[in-house]
């Protein structure tokens, strides 16, 4: 259902039963899918593809070209998964030559005002609170909760299953499983709550406190934390992905308790 005073693009591939509400701007090569809602003032550029049952509020301006310096008007796009919703006020940017989008998983929630810049990568079921800014091609893994007004630095990873203070500088990437606060930010315990929430067993948050206890409490330094816990400690699939995010990482991974 179209409003006549909203603008759609005769390009623009939009599901029959999508509502678009006044004053919405939908441009060119432009795809939104079965059941979405799009509230009045949203503007939605060139290069956006929205999965079905996706609500966006009033506000909202997705697909805007990348703050990048170095974009060159190569053709990139917005990637927006099934029912996700996008509070107002949003910005998201398209990609650049880098990776060549930006994308929002399923069942997300981004609050108002947040912005997510271009090439970032963020997963399914994660909340991003209000204010929360992040910049080029970071990387959140599924389930991770980031409070608000939140600064993420570029390149950065968030691991899965992840809660993070409202208002903290992030600046290191953040492993699996962990509550992350203070300033500088810092490992701040196991997320227990998130995970029993998601229906992880006691037992396997105990393992997972132990993977930590020798990464944070043990004294050593990352490369000898994860050898001896590849040597002492079982392998299993929330153990075997902590020691790939460690080993992986950039920036190198937020530090224990200060």
């Amino acid at each position: 259902m179209k409003q006549p005073l909203a603008y759609v693009h005769p390009e623009a591939k939009i599901a029959p039963n999508v509502v678009i509400e006044p004053f919405v701007t939908i441009d060119k090569n432009v795809e939104i899918g079965e059941g979405t809602r799009i509230g009045s003032n949203v503007t939605i550029l060139e290069g956006t593809r929205i999965g079905r049952n996706c609500q966006i509020f009033p506000g909202a301006v997705i697909a805007g070209v990348p703050q990048d310096l170095k974009f060159k008007g190569e053709d990139t796009i917005v990637e927006i998964g099934d029912n996700t919703t996008i509070r107002e006020c949003v910005t998201i940017n398209r990609g650049t030559a880098s990776k060549g989008k930006t994308v929002i998983g399923d069942n997300c929630l981004l609050m108002a005002y947040v912005h997510v810049a271009h090439d970032c990568v963020i997963g399914n079921n994660i909340i991003i609170s209000n204010a929360t800014q992040i910049a080029g091609e970071v990387r959140v893994d599924d389930y991770a909760v980031i409070g608000g007004g939140t600064l993420i630095h570029q390149f950065t990873h968030i691991g899965a299953h992840v809660m993070i203070q409202g208002g903290a500088l992030v600046n290191k990437d953040i492993p699996p499983f962990v509550k992350a606060a203070r300033h500088p930010i810092s490992y701040a315990g196991i997320n227990s709550i998130g995970l029993r929430r998601r229906n992880f067993t006691n037992e396997t948050i105990r393992d997972i406190q132990e993977i930590y206890r020798y990464l944070y409490l043990s004294g050593m330094n990352n490369s000898d934390a994860i050898e001896r816990i590849e040597a002492e400690l079982p392998a299993t699939k929330e153990r075997d992905e902590i020691i790939l995010f460690v080993k992986n990482s950039q920036r190198g991974i937020i530090k224990g308790y200060l």
